[in-house]
């Protein structure tokens, strides 16, 4: 990800529509068609070539056609917005990317043949030449075709790309072959295609240079494929988050009584609606009658439910972990905080604005000069008298040696092969933007639960009053607890059959709400739950676990007493137990020169020990965060001149990360968290944040050296190819052999270690 773009900032009066662009093949272009809506009065646009997005706010006297109209007079395609339940519905692979991708798979079958009998003279065959003219010209006019239409577009508007160097080599290899076939000696049967590198002048006509053609075809395809899968993931994360929502809702009618089912999108404010245990909870609303805990980890990544009564307010798409609630709505449609959190995920990704690719910028340079370079060796060849067969041939030379078939491999090569490694190592990259960040990432933002810690409420210690056994007091607290559906009473009753086996039976077992558990073990009468329920039930309270209780409390811990015989026994510790590899991936973190911070929606207390323990400093601790303010904090850290690296695996850390300029999801956490992220950790180990980051500047740089030395022989041979010492078949050979040096660059990347 890059830094946030500036998006277009509603005026009194004006109104914001997103746009769906079509058509782009570079950010040269977004920056054409941001050029011109800006050129409309009352107007402010911000597009944004990731997403094949604009954000466009206009004044009153602006009509939405018009904006379409405009985008469409650049040479590009626009339509308004679907609905956002259309926008929920949609195709997971648009049309466009399937038929490219079938595009490059007929493409590369059709050149492969070509490729092999150019550069391997014993498959020269008797009319071999025939044979590769029959497959390499479907490919060059019908495979290239969208370099084709996208340099005749950028024609029109007077502006070159890659795309216009691809076409006219291309395009000028296929000419030059058919000039030599037909007009030629290069259709005589028995001809061979010797591969020599003799640099020599020559007329050319008994040579063809189909494979460049076909070649160069088929692997700038393949870039812009992997490039298309890449850029759909900002609607997958938006898709996501609205199916998340219950889809059905339990209403009750006018008496109170009455329950009947409809669809979640009938629910007006004021509705009351039942939510049963293990159900979600449709809206946002207010508790009317009942008592639960609700798992709000959906949305929090927090993972101790939160105890609700009536009054309490609750969130929708959240979980009723425990009892019958009655609940009215409050927020309903777009105005719940499930849709809000949607709405933050595509105004940050909408925000951003991809920094152009390298052979973008170079391009928009190389091109107008190697296109100027070639007229001229053309224009003085003839002037002087050497014949046009000999001017042709130089300048086609020229357009050859130019043609950026290394430079069309430099990135999707090393992208491939990096981000094959990763896919070993537990790493997702999801395209090449997401390396241009890595290097310049000084500040790493991690989410406490599900990055730090477990994520899951886990037994971390047990302590018996004096002369009462651990395993007594782990035995009856877990009896009981495993009679119990809250969350917390299943990480004790976890631990307890791990610790000491199978549990004892429970009799006349009774939940208190709010407090704890109570019912007859081995013909005890055992009370386990906080202090003042032992107080309620007659047992006497120890003053030495009170103290016990309230340390532990202060360290982050959730702590359950227990009690049997009239008297406290001990007490029993759960919590969200760190990795064991935090905190030797925080110390690599420094290493690496970025600045940890902890930051999430848990207590201050609980938030500073875990802090504290994995070794950050207590200045970079940000608690009782809400979803909204985690991306407050990320915007304060980039305004500060940071640029900042989030790392998250819940629905609330989805829009932070969209927002970050680099984002990295834990695999263990949701999709829309990981669709939001740039690099997706697949195993729940933070080390692997480490090995994504050294893995992704690796990757940069090896894109970079390859793009430098894919130009370098280019640019090094077109001074040859000016003063007619390289013929075409020549200038295909300086091409493969760029090619061949990038993917053996390249390849250096599966030697990458990790942990």
């Amino acid at each position: 990800m890059t830094a946030p773009h500036t998006l277009p900032t509603p005026t009194a009066g004006s109104t914001q529509v997103e746009l769906d662009i079509t058509g782009m093949t570079c950010a040269s272009c977004a920056n054409r068609i941001e050029r011109k809506l800006n050129k409309l009065d009352g107007v402010s646009a911000s597009v944004n070539y990731a997403t094949e997005k604009a954000k466009v706010t206009y004044a009153p006297e602006v009509t939405p056609e018009r904006l379409v109209e405009t985008v469409e007079s650049a040479g590009y395609g626009a339509a308004l917005p679907r609905t956002q339940e259309a926008k929920g519905d949609g195709p997971a692979l648009p049309d466009e990317t399937e038929q490219l991708r079938q595009r490059l798979i007929i493409s590369a079958i059709l050149s492969i043949p070509v490729i092999a009998m150019a550069m391997i003279p014993p498959l020269q065959f008797t009319n071999w030449q025939w044979l590769s003219l029959t497959l390499a010209a479907p490919v060059v006019i019908w495979g290239a075709l969208p370099f084709h239409k996208a340099a005749w577009t950028n024609l029109k508007h007077g502006a070159t790309t890659m795309d216009t160097l691809v076409s006219i080599g291309t395009l000028a290899a296929l000419a030059w072959s058919l000039y030599a076939l037909f007009f030629g000696t290069a259709g005589m049967p028995g001809m061979t295609h010797p591969f020599e590198l003799t640099v020599e002048r020559g007329d050319g006509s008994r040579n063809i240079y189909l494979e460049a053609a076909a070649g160069v075809t088929t692997f700038i395809l393949a870039g812009r494929y992997f490039e298309k899968r890449s850029k759909r993931q900002a609607g997958a994360a938006l898709r996501a988050l609205l199916e998340m929502g219950a889809k059905e809702v339990t209403v009750l009618d006018a008496d109170g009584t009455t329950e009947r089912q409809v669809p979640v999108e009938e629910l007006a404010v004021g509705t009351l609606f039942v939510v049963r245990p293990g159900e979600k909870i449709a809206t946002d609303g207010v508790i009317e009658r009942g008592t639960s805990a609700v798992d709000t980890s959906m949305l929090t990544g927090e993972s101790v439910p939160v105890e609700v009564a009536p009054g309490d307010g609750v969130v929708g798409a959240t979980v009723n972990a425990g009892g019958r609630l009655v609940v009215r709505a409050t927020r309903v449609g777009g105005d719940t905080q499930l849709a809000q959190m949607a709405q933050m995920v595509a105004d940050a990704q909408n925000g951003k604005a991809e920094a152009q690719r390298l052979a973008d910028r170079i391009s928009g340079i190389f091109v107008p000069i190697v296109l100027v370079l070639s007229l001229a060796t053309l224009i003085f060849w003839i002037a002087i008298g050497t014949g046009l067969s000999m001017a042709f041939t130089a300048a086609v030379a020229v357009l050859i040696i130019a043609c950026p078939c290394a430079l069309g491999l430099a990135t999707p090569t090393a992208l491939m092969v990096g981000t094959g490694r990763g896919a070993q190592l537990g790493i997702l990259i999801k395209g090449p933007e997401v390396l241009e960040s890595t290097r310049k990432v000084d500040t790493i933002v991690l989410d406490k639960t599900g990055t730090v810690t477990t994520g899951r409420m886990t037994l971390i210690d047990v302590v018996a009053a004096e002369g009462v056994a651990e395993d007594d007091v782990l035995r009856y607290a877990g009896a009981l607890e495993a009679a119990s559906e809250h969350p917390i009473a299943q990480a004790i009753a976890t631990g307890a059959r791990e610790r000491v086996g199978e549990l004892p039976q429970v009799e006349d077992f009774a939940n208190v709400e709010g407090l704890g558990v109570r019912g007859s073990v081995d013909g005890h009468e055992v009370v386990v739950g906080r202090p003042a329920l032992l107080t309620d039930a007659g047992q006497m309270r120890c003053t030495e676990l009170d103290t016990t209780t309230t340390a532990r409390q202060q360290d982050g811990g959730t702590v359950v007493q227990v009690a049997w015989g009239g008297r406290a026994r001990g007490l029993v510790v759960v919590a969200d137990a760190i990795k064991d590899t935090s905190t030797q991936a925080i110390t690599e973190l420094r290493a690496l020169g970025l600045r940890p911070i902890l930051l999430t929606g848990d207590n201050e207390v609980v938030a500073r020990a875990v802090a504290a323990e994995v070794g950050i400093a207590e200045e970079d601790v940000y608690a009782d965060v809400m979803p909204a303010d985690k991306v407050a904090v990320v915007e304060r850290l980039q305004g500060e001149g940071k640029v900042v690296a989030m790392v998250g695996d819940g629905v609330n850390d989805a829009a932070a990360l969209a927002t970050a300029d680099l984002g990295l999801a834990m695999g263990t956490g949701t999709d829309v968290a990981i669709e939001a992220s740039d690099l997706t950790l697949v195993r729940g180990d933070l080390r692997v944040a480490v090995d994504a980051i050294r893995l992704a500047r690796r990757t940069l740089s090896t894109i970079k050296g390859n793009l430098f030395w894919a130009f370098a022989y280019n640019v090094a041979a077109i001074p040859l190819a000016m003063a007619g010492m390289l013929n075409p078949m020549i200038a295909g050979a300086a091409m493969a052999f760029s090619s061949v040096f990038v993917v053996s660059n390249s390849l250096r990347l599966r030697g990458f270690k990790a942990h």
